[in-house]
């Protein structure tokens, strides 16, 4: 489970795994439509054909347009998105931003338990497609 590929955009760092990513938004950005483009782009350069799912470590404060859930639900081989809040006011975001969203969303508390919930729906879902 090694990490293969690390970019440091002008939003956010993202570190690709084999089967996921982890984001990091950099203190006080926007989350629009343009940035789930750019995640469309890094999903089918290293994604492609294959079940991925995304863990947002929220580190730093920014602002996200929940609508931005709607189209990452178009994506068809995203299949679960993770968050770990930094602070009581990411959480009650997170949960907001949890009604914009209908396929598998957690909350977490911590990097290890959001990476073993999702390692768990990419094992279902693999076993499911066999």
């Amino acid at each position: 489970m090694g990490m293969f590929k690390y970019y440091n955009q002008p939003h956010a760092e993202i570190f690709i795994f084999d089967d996921f990513l982890i984001k990091q938004v950099k203190e006080g950005q926007l989350i629009s439509y343009e940035e789930t483009e750019k995640l469309k782009e890094l999903l089918d350069k290293h994604f492609k054909n294959k079940k991925v799912a995304y863990i947002a470590n929220r580190v730093h404060s920014f602002s996200i347009n929940p609508m931005v859930y709607k189209e990452a639900e178009k994506i068809p081989n995203l299949i679960a998105v993770a968050i770990i809040p930094g602070s009581e006011s990411m959480r009650a975001n997170a949960e907001f931003e949890k009604k914009f969203y209908s396929k598998p969303y957690g909350i977490f508390d911590s990097l290890t338990d959001a990476v073993k919930w999702v390692k768990g729906i990419l094992d279902k879902e693999n076993s499911n497609n066999k």
